[in-house]
């Protein structure tokens, strides 16, 4: 038996112990995200940490302890049968350990092991928290209240208290450190469900712990900090005072489109929530974009107007069908309805020569666009490769212009599926903060199969006419992005998140998420 072991490579099975943290899956250790990614099995609660399964191959096989009573039975025997098994423990697996029995199973059964650290709670929910863990007074004492019987060693410290599975008898702690000698104005913070976005914090006093916490709906885990490193959480708290702290995000997009989107949400504290709306196909023949590229390679066309980075993968997937690349635009003149398309076709390896200005959209295209001009022009067509539900408005301004188009069905949208009975009525019930329309494509499919958002929820568009089309299902639009990129749009949708926040402390009132502002909605303290 060694405990020392570093690496998969062995002909044996193989434990680790891996902390993963206290609840935010970004606090995972580089070790810990390394072994599940070589893991046969993983052990864990995938109640709290079943996002992390993220790491592991597909094939991983998954027990969960929630249904699973031996569990280090199931370890020790999946190791002796030469598989790798990862143990997901809560924290850190030795500070307040519940698998030192797991442990010496392993132990006793002659079963390589390794203990990863993780972040415990202690430290990571005091931080999330805005309450350094010592300020004046170099203490720093961790009990577990289900241990403590007497409570005046821990009330004598003048340092940061922090406790453990004490939610049940804070009241009766508050109570008890008082009798022991601390006074009844001692600063305390009960923080839930911390490092996550479901975090909550309530603020108050020893002597005021049960009326405060009366209503905060607060449930474990949950930690304690008692001492005067509280006061500091009004200048240091980051995290729950992120614009979209806890914010749930309707984001009505193709899973491709909306990866980047996403993770700029949750940068702002939101739970994005992806549900597509739209399904990107190939046109039902394909005839009609195999002449346009056989004439953008012969020079039939003076200029290509993309009008979406869908419509350059499906130009550029035409391309490598039939061996072509970049160059094959060489000659030609290239124009991006916006930053989103232009990006796009930079990373294909074609600069776009013209992009609106102003407003992004082809309304701002055809602005720009020079009319032609037979002394300077030797051919006067253009190649639109667009989805087959494009509106008209670019071909009519460019045919003004005095251009013939080439409008070509590159793409095709259809509509999804219906999403699940839970999530369609959480848009109708108003159990989402926000949802995020990126085009009118997806305010008329989103309606379609699950229904109109409610009225307490924001409304963020990306121009001004996905918000004709909002407006025209009866939708009020509460945020637009100042130009028509889905970046712009979170950064929008923040930056009103953040407003009314700011408005609600002003008010000294405490900051409601939009979903809690309706009726029969649980308001929790924070």
């Amino acid at each position: 038996m060694s405990s020392g072991s570093t690496t998969f490579e062995r002909s044996a099975g193989f434990v680790a112990f891996v902390g993963a943290g206290p609840g935010d899956e970004g606090l995972l250790t580089l070790r810990g995200a390394d072994l599940l990614s070589k893991a046969d099995v993983v052990v864990l609660d995938r109640e709290p940490y079943g996002t992390l399964l993220r790491h592991c191959r597909e094939n991983v096989e998954v027990v969960d302890t929630a249904n699973e009573e031996a569990v280090s039975l199931r370890a020790v025997t999946a190791a002796k049968a030469g598989r790798d098994v990862v143990r997901l423990c809560a924290g850190d697996p030795m500070f307040f350990s519940s698998i030192t029995e797991e442990v010496a199973a392993c132990a006793k059964a002659e079963v390589d092991f390794e203990i990863v650290p993780g972040v415990p709670a202690a430290t990571a929910v005091l931080t999330y928290a805005g309450i350094p863990a010592a300020v004046s007074v170099p203490e720093f004492r961790v009990v577990d209240a289900t241990q403590v019987e007497d409570w005046s060693a821990h009330a004598a410290g003048a340092g940061t208290l922090v406790i453990y599975n004490g939610l049940s008898q804070a009241a009766a702690i508050g109570k008890a450190l008082i009798a022991a000698g601390r006074p009844d104005s001692t600063q305390v913070a009960i923080s839930g469900s911390g490092t996550t976005t479901e975090q909550y914090t309530v603020v108050t006093t020893l002597g005021r712990i049960a009326p405060d916490l009366k209503h905060a709906g607060m449930a474990e885990p949950a930690l304690i900090v008692v001492g005067e490193a509280v006061g500091m959480r009004e200048r240091l708290s980051w995290f729950e005072t992120k614009p979209l702290f806890g914010w749930r995000v309707l984001v009505p997009r193709t899973k491709e489109q909306s990866a980047g989107l996403v993770e700029q949400l949750r940068s702002y504290g939101a739970v994005p929530e992806e549900v597509p709306t739209i399904s990107v196909e190939p046109p039902r023949t394909p005839q009609q974009m195999d002449r346009a590229i056989k004439g953008l390679v012969t020079g039939r066309y003076e200029w290509v107007a993309f009008t979406s980075a869908n419509a350059v993968k499906a130009v550029r997937e035409k391309f490598e069908e039939y061996g072509l690349d970049a160059r094959a635009f060489a000659g030609l003149k290239v124009a991006a309805v916006g930053e989103a398309t232009a990006r796009a076709l930079v990373s294909f390896g074609v600069k776009p020569d013209l992009m609106p200005s102003g407003e992004q959209s082809s309304e701002g295209l055809v602005a720009e666009w020079p009319p032609y001009d037979s002394m300077l022009d030797p051919i006067n067509r253009v190649l639109l490769p667009r989805a087959d539900i494009a509106t008209e408005t670019l071909v009519a301004g460019l045919t003004e212009l005095g251009w013939e188009c080439d409008d070509v069905t590159a793409y095709r949208t259809v509509r999804a599926a219906p999403p699940p009975a839970p999530t369609r009525e959480a848009i109708k019930s108003g159990g989402f903060d926000a949802v995020m329309f990126t085009s009118s494509s997806t305010v008329r499919n989103l309606v379609g199969i699950a229904g109109k958002p409610h009225n307490v929820t924001v409304i963020a568009v990306i121009g001004p006419q996905t918000a004709r089309t909002a407006e025209e299902f009866g939708l009020r639009v509460d945020v637009m992005a100042d130009k028509p990129s889905a970046s712009a749009l979170a950064s929008a949708l923040a930056e009103y998140g953040a407003k009314q926040r700011q408005a609600a402390v002003a008010a000294g009132d405490v900051p409601r998420r939009p979903s809690q502002t309706r009726r029969g909605a649980r308001r929790r303290a924070k």
